[in-house]
């Protein structure tokens, strides 16, 4: 079955950073390695709950690099504070649970990060350790709307 295109008036930023900008040091893996807050809008109605993924697809690895998977997210959030928030740790591409910030390999040219929104329609109780592959898997289905903010950063 076709994937659904789910784009409205959800939209996603952060104030760490413009669309399109560099991350900053503080962000990023050899700095204080704390995600940074984000902020939405325009949840859709009968949204339940949210997920986020930070993927980099730039990265040298044949799925490129997942630095941040987290869900559970309050229906009623407008986003999450630095440093992770009130969310369920998923695990990233390290296998570790939470955040890790960028860190390309030298001389790989820029690379792009994109902070997804899921607004889901239920709050699946989705227990912690989840992976990116795993998440969508399990909210797919779930997703009235999704929408993403691209930070960069390049060494």
């Amino acid at each position: 079955m076709a994937q659904k295109l789910n784009v409205a008036d959800l939209a996603v930023s952060s104030p760490a950073f413009e669309p399109h900008g560099e991350i900053p040091a503080r962000h990023r893996a050899d700095g204080d390695n704390v995600s940074p807050a984000l902020r939405w809008t325009g949840a859709p109605a009968g949204t339940r709950s949210f997920a986020l993924v930070m993927h980099d697809p730039d990265a040298p690895l044949v799925d490129g690099f997942t630095h941040w998977v987290a869900y559970g997210i309050p229906a009623d959030a407008t986003g999450l504070p630095e440093g992770d928030g009130d969310a369920i740790a998923g695990v990233n591409s390290r296998g570790e649970p939470g955040y890790t910030g960028p860190a390309p390999p030298p001389g790989h040219g820029l690379h792009h990060y994109y902070f997804w929104i899921y607004a889901l329609d239920a709050d699946l109780g989705l227990e912690p350790g989840l992976d990116r592959r795993a998440l969508i898997a399990r909210i797919e289905d779930h997703v009235i709307e999704q929408a993403r903010v691209v930070g960069t950063f390049a060494r």
